[in-house]
């Protein structure tokens, strides 16, 4: 690990497991890390005792740290000459802000380096039995953000985003499902079209609600999901029940209220 260097880590979708080698490496051998909102507690104790840790988390609406802020925070620290790990939840170049964050670094020829991650769409799918792609059922995959830049509206192409043949995954979307789900269906989507809502996937917390594109907004208010939450829609949804193999300690509550209802 050399010294004056940021990397740009991608700590994954929360289960500590799905590290990369060099990931975990990194981080033994910080001596700063700068680390988001997203990143678990069992991954914050993996940080050396000795390092300087400095959270940059935002939620929406609330943001401690502006971008630019936290821009300027990793350039002063690379100058600074020590060994500095941006740890970041799932992959820093998937809606992690990674690329700004390595463009300003390159702009001050600042060394650093990316370190892919897990990316929640393919963590949490495949921990909630959903394979974003399968034969007969999907052949492409498009991830979209659930809202616009500094907190705006969101203004997707949205008859672009109906396809029967693709996954669509919603990253930061839950505030907005309601509007995301309406957006769909007028714009030609199959209103029975399956859809989940899945909440800390990969970790013990993590609960998951199934249902279609047009109720799923109103089962997840009554399940009272909360960030981070990632939905995915489409027709591999289906599958979840049958694939279905990791049992977090909350599992099943929501959906079974439904059902006995």
């Amino acid at each position: 690990m050399t010294k004056g260097c940021v990397y740009l880590v991608g700590a994954g979708p929360g289960d500590p497991e799905l590290l990369t080698v060099k990931a975990l490496r990194l981080i033994k051998e910080a001596e700063v890390v700068v680390f988001d909102r997203l990143i678990s507690q069992e991954i914050q104790d993996l940080i050396p005792n000795g390092a300087t840790r400095i959270f940059a988390g935002k939620t929406p609406g609330r943001h401690p740290l502006r971008q630019e802020e936290i821009n300027d925070l990793l350039l002063r620290l690379a100058r600074s000459g020590r060994r500095v790990v941006r740890l970041k939840g799932g992959d820093p170049f998937v809606f992690g802000r990674g690329g700004e964050e390595a463009e300003h670094l390159a702009r001050h020829r600042a060394p650093f380096e990316v370190v892919p991650g897990v990316t929640a769409a393919a963590g949490c799918s495949a921990y909630a039995g959903i394979p974003l792609t399968h034969r007969g059922l999907a052949n492409t995959v498009r991830f979209i953000t659930g809202h616009g830049k500094d907190d705006t509206d969101i203004d997707h192409d949205w008859p672009a985003l109906v396809a029967a043949d693709c996954t669509l995954v919603v990253y930061m979307g839950l505030g907005t499902l309601e509007r995301i789900a309406a957006s769909l269906i007028a714009a030609g989507m199959p209103a029975d079209t399956p859809a989940a809502a899945i909440e800390n996937g990969t970790t013990p917390a993590q609960r998951q609600e199934i249902g279609t594109i047009a109720d799923l907004p109103g089962r997840v208010r009554t399940c009272r999901l909360a960030p981070p939450t990632l939905i995915v829609i489409g027709k591999v949804v289906s599958l979840a029940d049958a694939l279905a193999w990791f049992h977090p300690v909350t599992e099943g509550t929501c959906t079974e209220a439904h059902v006995a209802a």
